[in-house]
């Protein structure tokens, strides 16, 4: 037997390869190139939305409270000025919508299928324990959650947390245009900022129509009453209205984290400050009319 038989009788028993003469002038074969794959969007996974008697085994968060919000609305100031109430606790943002589950194996998919938990079944038990772990370590009754991107998954969160309370909180189109672009006007224009800006309040547009007995509030009459919204704000949440909230900086100075809500001088202050004056109509772009429109901005 010739060295080149033995050789591939021990590499086809091994690997399933075989070695061959290559033709004569034949070019070397090229190697495959590495294809990336496209990151596409995830598909939302099945899921169950829970009954009403099933929730004190599968949920361990009771009515948390989700804010709707756009990019650079406010969201930071609004959840400062409630983390500052001794019953709620609204930590930075949490993208908690970002925590995905996969199984290992189809066993693992089986089994937990015969337990009626699938994909996304598990991921929402995640989310809920997640939230709820951080509720226990503040010693607080409500968790009052705000990151914007949750508001293009809506109707998960809806569907997750059945008894969840929502806020709507808006602010001048414009104004939400203008603070995106200033937040890093390297990366991106004001026309850019303004079509990026524009996704996040047509989703919380959608989230306001897909939800009934929301709660809805403007960061200018946040700015220009604090008091009179906070007061507000309590009573939809059924919690007293505590002065101390307004002076969010003598409770809480210590979670202002960078990339995960404003971090910048203003927020820091402690208390409400001023909002900038509102756009005119011929400052209004083209892009942004339709919006400015439906949220009572422009006639």
């Amino acid at each position: 037997m010739s060295l080149m038989r033995s050789l591939n009788r021990a590499l086809s028993a091994t690997t399933g390869l075989q070695v061959r003469r290559a033709a004569a002038g034949a070019p070397p074969p090229r190697p495959k190139k590495a294809v990336a794959a496209k990151a596409g969007k995830r598909p939302t996974p099945v899921y169950r939305c829970p009954a009403p008697e099933d929730l004190a085994t599968d949920r361990l968060l009771r009515q948390p409270v989700f804010i709707m919000s756009p990019v650079r609305s406010g969201s930071t100031l609004l959840r400062m000025l409630l983390n500052a109430h001794s019953r709620l606790f609204s930590p930075h943002e949490l993208h908690i919508r970002r925590l995905e589950v996969d199984f290992g194996s189809k066993l693992s998919q089986r089994a937990m299928s015969a337990l009626d938990l699938e994909r996304g079944d598990l991921e929402h038990l995640l989310w809920d324990r997640v939230l709820h772990r951080e509720l226990v370590r503040s010693g607080k009754d409500f968790l009052v959650e705000k990151t914007p991107s949750n508001a293009f998954v809506y109707r998960r969160i809806r569907d997750c947390w059945p008894d969840a309370r929502f806020v709507f909180l808006l602010r001048h189109p414009v104004s939400i245009a203008r603070s995106w672009h200033e937040g890093d006007p390297g990366k991106r224009s004001f026309d850019e900022a303004a079509a990026d800006a524009l996704r996040y309040m047509k989703a919380v547009d959608n989230a306001r129509k897909g939800i009934t007995g929301g709660h809805t509030v403007r960061y200018e009459d946040i700015t220009a009453g604090p008091e009179k919204e906070m007061r507000r704000l309590c009573d939809f949440l059924a919690v007293d209205f505590e002065p101390s909230m307004l002076d969010y900086g003598e409770k809480d100075d210590t979670q202002v984290v960078k990339g995960l809500g404003d971090w910048r001088d203003k927020i820091r202050t402690g208390r409400v400050q001023t909002g900038r004056a509102l756009p005119g109509e011929d400052e209004i772009p083209e892009i942004l009319r339709p919006m400015c429109g439906a949220w009572g901005y422009s006639s």
